[in-house]
């Protein structure tokens, strides 16, 4: 591994955009390639970021020497398909989150990743923003007491969204639970571990796809309340709350810029801004990892990723999200 760390990009959309945007921010690594099955986006991406080469189709890419990993933004349902390619070529990989669309899919990359001895990471950002990781520092060495509740939501108005695009479209594995459901089930997960039981209900569309997910996570001592939908916007404030007080994450909590935390009647809030829009932290503990030879991150590991997975099956399964292309 040069000094460089040289990344390449499949799927420049909406969310690459922001990726590349905060990977100018760091000095030790740069874009290299970008690409699509539309040439003429790849270059207009290419141009944009000043990566060298633009491909009209992802084999380029993997057989590019001059990339080092690999950053899949396509559509859910494509996830596993492209990031076991970009593997078996020698690749290493961030796959933006979910990492797939089922526990069978994420079993069969992190097989590959191992077989091929390649770093492989589920894109999870939240995970890495410092906000979510200090909360995480005070819930573990008892700041609050005994957590008893935490409470987090993700929506936003989609209704409006073409039916063609990912956000409705049950081909593209649509609705709200993978692409912005998982974000409340990370949280509690992390905060909390995993329940012992689950209780959920949802809404679906006219297309198919789920737009309102409410869940109840029952662990021993706490409960946790989660909601993902696509009818309307929601506060998006996340609260932890235990015997010895609360911890507000602020809105939008999932790209956290502080916190608030508040015992009896005194109430500090601490603003923790991000560098970037927050995806630079992620890409440092890509790096990180590249750079000492790990094949996996410890602060979210392969074993996380399955976890996180098998809570979205379980709340798949009792409310009957089932994709086309499962069945």
């Amino acid at each position: 591994m040069g000094d460089t760390i040289r990344w390449g990009i499949i799927g420049p959309g909406k969310i690459a955009h922001s990726f590349s945007k905060d990977l100018k921010l760091l000095p030790e690594g740069t874009l290299s390639a970008v690409a699509s099955r539309d040439i003429e986006k790849a270059k207009q991406f290419a141009k944009e970021y000043n990566a060298e080469h633009a491909f009209g189709s992802y084999e380029e890419l993997f057989n590019c020497d001059e990339v080092d990993v690999i950053y899949i933004a396509t559509p859910h349902n494509l996830h596993a398909q492209w990031s076991i390619m970009a593997m078996d070529h020698g690749k290493h990989v961030l796959c933006e989150k979910p990492m797939g669309v089922n526990l069978s899919e994420v079993e069969k990359m992190i097989a590959s990743a191992e077989q091929n001895q390649v770093f492989l990471m589920e894109a999870l950002w939240s995970r890495f923003n410092p906000t979510i990781r200090k909360v995480k520092q005070l819930i573990d060495a008892g700041e609050l007491g005994d957590i008893g509740y935490l409470h987090a939501d993700f929506a936003f108005y989609g209704l409006d969204r073409s039916e063609e695009g990912r956000v409705l479209n049950p081909y593209l594995a649509g609705g709200s639970l993978l692409d912005i459901g998982i974000y409340p089930i990370f949280l509690a997960y992390v905060m909390l571990g995993k329940p012992k039981t689950i209780k959920a209900t949802s809404k679906f569309y006219k297309t198919g796809v789920e737009i309102q997910t409410s869940m109840i996570f029952e662990y021993k001592r706490a409960q946790a309340l989660l909601y993902s939908g696509l009818t309307s916007n929601s506060e998006m404030k996340a609260e932890i709350a235990g015997s010895k007080g609360s911890i507000f994450i602020h809105p939008r909590w999932h790209e956290a810029q502080g916190y608030s935390i508040e015992k009896g009647d005194i109430l500090d809030k601490l603003d923790q801004p991000t560098k970037g829009k927050g995806y630079t932290y992620e890409i440092e503990e890509v790096h990180s990892c590249l750079k000492s030879g790990k094949l996996e991150s410890e602060l979210w590991s392969h074993q996380n990723s399955l976890d996180l997975i098998g809570l979205l099956d379980q709340v798949r399964q009792l409310t009957g999200v089932v994709f086309p292309f499962e069945e």
